[in-house]
């Protein structure tokens, strides 16, 4: 296909997404299947050109003053890919398969409009009756943290150190551009073009080997931060399917009684697989039946208690770029509700003395600083371990992180804008 027919199916498929409300990876791979003719590069492109244009939907139709998905593509290809009027016009040469030539007032759109003077929200690209929480929680700052939660994410991965050291990974990943991450020990980085292909990490001989996994280098630290260590007793409350389990599986070097639990059952199911190919031995999946409860046998005895909580997610927005447009005030309060629940459930199974490790996907203050205040008025028995306790385990880059993130009473805050990770809070919590 050509970069032009790329471009038209982009603007239908996000006629398609508007028109049906569907999730964008949905409406893709129906595209695809469409589509049979198109290979590989062609749907990496447009899929590309789609999430880019859904990365920046607000400043897009603002600065084409239209909001149609013809509009949103032309104004993404000058805020997001940087094209002038006359490599746009070259795309829609009206030719065959291409988009329409442009009207008058797109050239003048393209041309002399800018975003100086649009409102937080559209700058931003992020909806409006957020703009109360980003505000509260970055200040003047906010548009530029949106707009770089709203850019593409790098390809991260962690070595498996029970299988393996970064050094090794690095030479046998070469060929994918791989490079050490900026803060964590065992953490790798392929940066991503905007069109590129996916780099089929998955059938590598590394990852085959469970030596290396797929996990952003904000939740590396996140797991990092919560202090493992070797013969402890973890329980992982929210284990999903298992990205902070194995990083902290591999701290613990096979040593000591590791739980993973999850309320959801489905989330769990790729876990087992993921075990067995980290070669981790000593976890015990506790997988929900019923009504009962997975940690009956268990009572204050746990030295770290992980929540990897149920949140809004809105620190992984340039990871999935249309859940912030389908986002409504009401998943906010069911978050926060979901929230307390796992809180009050850890306290009760940590030891004195023993940790909570709180970590959020989230930047909202609501599902982090103030969710950590609402805890410790119901169990003063609880005490913050301070974050500068807790940013030691990076060593000698622990200072550099510490000037870069955003440290508050509670804890440390990532964003893309500053660490360049997603966006994590990661409050640590000691049993008195």
């Amino acid at each position: 296909m050509t970069p032009a027919a790329r471009l038209s199916a982009a603007i239908e498929l996000i006629g398609a997404i508007d028109a049906e409300r569907v999730p964008a990876a949905k409406a893709l791979k129906e595209w695809g299947t469409a589509h049979r003719f198109a290979g590989s590069g062609d749907r990496a492109a447009i899929a590309g050109l789609v999430w880019d244009v859904l990365r920046r939907r607000a400043s897009s139709a603002w600065l084409m003053d239209d909001d149609t998905p013809r509009a949103r593509v032309l104004g993404m290809l000058k805020l997001e890919r940087k094209l002038d009027v006359d490599a746009i016009a070259a795309l829609c040469d009206g030719g065959r398969f291409a988009p329409a030539p442009l009207t008058e007032r797109e050239r003048l759109a393209l041309a002399s409009r800018s975003l100086d003077d649009a409102p937080a929200p559209i700058a931003g690209d992020y909806p409006d009756w957020l703009d109360g929480y980003l505000a509260k929680m970055f200040g003047d700052d906010r548009v530029a943290e949106a707009a770089a939660m709203a850019s593409r994410a790098p390809l991260d991965l962690r070595v498996n150190t029970l299988k393996a050291k970064r050094e090794k990974i690095l030479g046998s990943l070469a060929h994918l551009g791989a490079k050490q991450t900026p803060w964590s020990p065992t953490g790798l980085r392929i940066a991503l073009s905007a069109d590129a292909r996916n780099p089929g990490i998955h059938a590598e001989e590394d990852f085959l080997k469970g030596a290396v996994e797929v996990q952003d280098e904000g939740s590396q630290l996140a797991a990092l931060f919560s202090a493992a260590k070797p013969g402890e007793q973890v329980i992982d409350l929210c284990a999903g399917a298992g990205g902070k389990t194995l990083a902290v599986a591999a701290m613990m070097q096979g040593k000591g009684r590791l739980i993973a639990t999850d309320h959801d059952k489905r989330q769990l199911a790729p876990i087992h697989e993921r075990l067995a190919r980290a070669g981790v031995h000593n976890c015990d999946v506790r997988t929900p039946k019923g009504e009962g409860d997975t940690l009956s046998d268990i009572k204050a005895s746990a030295d770290l208690v992980l929540i990897d909580a149920p949140c809004t997610g809105t620190g992984t927005w340039r990871r999935n770029p249309d859940a912030k447009w389908r986002m409504r005030p009401g998943a906010l309060e069911v978050r926060l509700k979901d929230q307390v629940e796992v809180l009050d459930r850890a306290a009760g199974l940590a030891k004195p003395g023993g940790r909570i490790a709180y970590i959020t996907c989230s930047v909202l203050p609501p599902e982090n600083g103030a969710q950590v205040r609402g805890f410790l008025a119901r169990h003063p028995d609880f005490v913050i371990v301070p974050p500068s306790q807790t940013v030691t385990v990076l060593g000698d880059k622990a200072d550099a992180f510490a000037a870069a993130a955003l440290k508050s009473d509670e804890g440390w805050l990532m964003t893309p804008r500053r660490t360049g990770t997603d966006g994590f809070f990661v409050s640590i919590l000691r049993r008195n």
